[in-house]
């Protein structure tokens, strides 16, 4: 049984989603002291969070942001605004997915389903050039110095490793990121191209995606 992390101090909203989850045969644990959010996430062994962006005592982005740090549990922020720069803020700080509330339960339960589908760990070591990428770490690793990815990251780079050389449409990409257009969104899948290609060029491989207009990416 998959456990589930809660994060949302609203009680009534908390003990709605604790039984959203049970009802679909989740071990759903929730977190109610707001104090030391941070050494709680770390600690956990929860198979994915739902975390709210306006926590008390603590912004919901920054504590995202802290946690990846030091961890890759997928991540998945709820919250009531819906301002698409949230969006893009919680995705490049390294959220798995995002949800607007009031949200409707069968939508929660297929992204949360979808989120657990892409994390599921495949034991395998592959080689970029010099690069050791390892899908169980989601890590690359060039001359001793590593770089960790958030899981939309790796998959990004696995689906254009894969496929290397090779021109990758968006729409390639959003299908493997996201499973079904319906919930894709162009900026997060623009914000993720960003951050990996940050990571790659701090490993020495500044031009390793090219973007070809209108057609997709490849990489070299």
């Amino acid at each position: 049984m998959k456990k589930i992390l809660i994060i949302e101090d609203d009680s009534a909203l908390r003990e709605e989603l604790a039984t959203l989850l049970t009802n679909a045969d989740y071990e759903a644990v929730q977190i109610t002291d707001y104090q030391n959010v941070l050494q709680q996430l770390l600690q956990t062994d929860a198979d994915l969070i739902l975390m709210d962006i306006n926590l008390p005592n603590a912004n919901g982005e920054t504590l995202l942001q802290d946690f990846r740090r030091q961890h890759d549990t997928p991540v998945i922020m709820l919250t009531s605004r819906t301002n698409e720069m949230d969006e893009v803020l919680s995705m490049s700080f390294g959220a798995d997915d995002y949800i607007t509330k009031p949200y409707n339960p069968t939508i929660l339960l297929l992204r949360i389903s979808a989120v657990l589908k892409r994390s599921a760990k495949v034991s395998a070591v592959q080689n970029y050039h010099d690069v050791e990428v390892s899908t169980v770490k989601g890590s690359l690793i060039r001359n001793g110095t590593e770089q960790v990815l958030t899981k939309n990251e790796m998959i990004i780079f696995q689906l254009l490793l894969d496929r290397m050389g090779e021109i990758v449409t968006r729409d390639d990409l959003m299908t493997a990121l996201w499973d079904n257009d319906e919930f894709v969104n162009d900026n997060a899948l623009s914000v993720n191209i960003s951050r990996l290609r940050g990571k790659l060029s701090d490993l020495g491989f500044p031009d390793a995606i090219e973007t070809r207009k209108k057609q997709g990416y490849v990489l070299r």
